[in-house]
Parts: structure tokens; C-alpha cells; sequence
């Protein structure tokens, strides 16, 4: 039989996988594996359980992982692979890249991909990167500066900047409160001297912007897209650098992406096989490079010759990957991150005092807290 997965339709999360399910079909009269691929909002669009019965493997985001398995949607990781296995890969991977589908006690998908928020600016316009809010702000002042504020990436930089200051999050409060204003106050002054129309676009749109225009020369934070650093782009080309954070701040809210098997799916040892060979040290460091792949595995952002072929992305950003920010994943969060984020950039266009929208993120928070299935730490 064939197995189905379903990824994102970016090179980033397509053309890897299908590079190494062409490897592993190859000479076989039946296909092991099919990726489909459907764009990113499609996955914010449509119910993770939807998305699980339709498909044998699903390529997901960790904040997700409360609601599917409070849905029942995946087959426990420590039913397929033995703990060995998985404890190497918690070992190898970046950051808390492998802990984040870690839920209710339960394995739930496999690190494949790594993101997390980074600074990305043109350099041949800014050489060297800000080292504090203040000197950013006055850049600002003088150049594109944008934040990262479409879909639920307004809430998730606000979330970064608030670790990167060294305050803590979760509990009943969501955020603590000093760094929290603080945020929201720079959020504001760069928001008041963006480049019109960049609230509205999403990571990769911020990206492309910069590669093919003049409109932004820097996103403070933002998902890193290893592609954007490509040699192809010139003096375009993107630099991506660590987070502003003080000391003993975390680095930004990572992103990236796991695989997981469905309910539906009955794995064979030949499927099981394959899907733990995309873990292996080859794969991620000859295959998910070269095919514009961001790796799970610390070694391929160590490795020499592939930081040398992409700009140094993996190099200059592995300081704030590896002390990334988890972000809540119980189930309900993925509507209090959508909400939160509506909150903010309403805030922002308003000049809202960050005491008052701080208040209403935290009624936010707390009504999705109150109405989770499952754990909510």
C-alpha cells in the first residue's frame, strides 16, 4: 500500500521530503509514501482532526498538539519507536525542538524541521545587527523597519520580546507585566514607522520583500526561512542573526515542524523505517539542506560546509534556537493565539495604553485556560 502525508506547500516543507520519498519508491511496483502539500493557511483553516483523517502522516506545529490528542488524532511515538531511538533524537535535536511534541506524558510527532524567531535584515544596508531595543528604534527612524504582525505573529512577537527581557510567561497571568509593557511600548513606536502595509504581511511575504525591493531592510523577529540567505539573492541576500535578548532572557518562540502518524494510519516496518531514516545524519545534513530544508538535528547547524553554502544562517541563529521559547500547546491555545493576536494589532493601530491591552490578553488567556481539555501547562 501507499502511504499518504500532507505537508506545506513551501520548498522549505515540500521538497525535501519528496526528494527522500523518491529515493526510497524508486524501483518499487507500489509506492511507500505520497506527499500532498497545501499552503500554510490551510493548516490554520481547517481542524487538526479533519486533517488527520484524511491523511496517514501530518506534517504540524506543536502548539496544536493539545487539541489533537485531546481529539484522539495520533498514535503515540512510544508505540512505534523504541526509547532509545527516541531519546536520541531528544538528545540530537535543537533547542526544545523535540520536547515541544512531548504532551500528557506522550511522544507525538518527530522533529523534522526547526524555526524559530530570528532577526533578519539586508546587510549591505545594516551591517552589523542592533544590540538593543533603543539603538533598533532609532534605526527605525532612518530606515524600513517592520514587525512580524500578520496572522498569529503578532502575538507571537510579542511573546518573544517578552522572553528575550527575561520575563517569564504561562501561568494565570500569561505574561509578566514589565517586560510585557515594555513590549508593547516598542511594539508601538515601530509600528508608528513601519513601512506602510507590512502589518500585513506574513513571514515568508516580509522576506520576500526584502530580497526583491527596497521597502524593509529589517524584521527584528521573524521566522527564520533558510532559503532568503541564498548566495542566488546578491547583495539582496538576507542576514540572519540572534534575538535582542538581556541576559538569562530565552531566545525566540520556535516554530518548525514534526511528523506525526494518525489514527488511521497502520505502519509498516518498511514505513517506520523510512520515516526514522529522515532523522538520520545524512539526511539532515546532505538532504534537508541541500533541498532548502531548516534540519532538526544540532549537528547540521554546526556543520561547516553547510552554514558556508547558506550564508552562515544555521551558525549565526543556533544561540536562540537552542534557548527558544515554547509555546503553550494545551488544548484551546490555537484560538487564544488567533484572538490574541487580532487584539494586539487593534491595539497597535489605535495607540492603545499597553496597560489596557495587556488586561484584555490576559481575560483572553484565562478564558482559554478555563475552557482546555487536558493539561494547560
Amino acid at each position: 500500500m501507499t502511504f499518504v502525508g500532507l505537508t506545506w506547500d513551501h520548498p522549505r516543507g515540500y521538497d525535501a521530503l519528496a526528494e527522500t520519498a523518491r529515493c526510497v519508491n524508486e524501483g518499487r511496483a507500489t509506492r511507500l509514501i505520497h506527499w500532498n502539500k497545501q499552503p500554510l493557511e490551510g493548516f490554520e483553516s481547517a481542524p487538526i482532526a479533519e486533517l488527520a483523517e484524511g491523511n496517514d502522516l501530518l506534517v504540524m506545529d506543536h502548539p496544536h498538539i493539545g487539541e489533537a490528542v485531546a481529539e484522539g488524532c495520533f498514535l503515540p511515538l512510544e508505540d512505534l519507536y523504541s526509547d532509545e531511538l527516541l531519546q536520541a533524537w531528544r538528545r540530537d535535536s535543537v533547542g526544545p525542538s523535540s520536547a515541544s511534541y512531548y504532551w500528557d506524558g506522550k511522544t507525538w510527532a518527530l522533529p523534522l524541521d526547526v524555526a524559530t524567531q530570528v532577526m533578519a535584515r539586508r546587510v549591505d544596508r545594516i551591517a552589523e545587527p542592533p544590540r538593543d531595543w533603543d539603538e533598533l528604534v532609532e534605526q527605525a527612524k532612518r530606515l524600513p523597519v517592520a514587525l512580524s504582525l500578520a496572522g498569529p505573529h503578532a502575538v507571537l512577537t510579542l511573546m518573544s520580546m517578552v522572553a528575550g527581557g527575561g520575563g517569564e510567561g504561562g501561568g494565570e497571568g500569561f505574561l509578566s507585566d514589565v517586560e510585557a509593557l515594555a513590549a508593547l511600548d516598542i511594539m508601538q513606536r515601530l509600528h508608528a514607522l513601519r513601512p506602510m502595509g507590512s502589518e500585513r504581511l506574513n513571514p515568508i511575504a516580509l522576506l520576500e520583500a526584502m530580497v526583491r525591493s527596497e521597502d524593509i531592510a529589517l524584521v527584528p523577529l521573524v521566522f527564520g526561512y533558510v532559503t532568503y540567505a541564498s548566495r542566488r539573492y546578491g547583495a539582496n541576500a538576507v542576514g540572519f542573526s540572534d534575538t535582542i535578548r538581556s541576559e538569562g532572557g530565552k531566545g525566540g518562540v520556535i516554530g518548525g515542524t514534526g511528523i506525526a502518524f494518525s489514527r488511521r494510519c497502520r505502519p509498516t516496518p518498511e514505513l517506520l523505517a523510512h520515516i526514522a531514516s529522515l532523522l538520520s545524519m545524512r539526511t539532515q545534513i546532505e538532504i534537508f539542506p541541500a533541498f532548502g530544508g531548516q534540519p532538526s538535528a544540532r549537528s547540521a547547524w554546526q556543520d561547516v560546509e553547510v552554514n558556508r553554502l547558506w550564508g552562515g544562517f544555521y551558525c549565526n541563529t543556533l544561540g536562540t534556537a537552542e534557548t527558544a521559547l515554547l509555546r503553550p500547546r494545551f488544548d484551546g491555545y490555537i484560538a487564544f493565539q488567533t484572538a490574541a493576536a487580532d487584539c494586539i494589532r487593534s491595539a497597535l493601530e489605535r495607540r492603545e495604553n499597553p496597560e489596557t491591552t495587556l488586561a484584555f490578553l490576559r481575560s483572553l488567556w484565562r478564558q482559554a485556560r478555563h475552557g482546555a481539555r487536558g493539561p494547560i501547562e
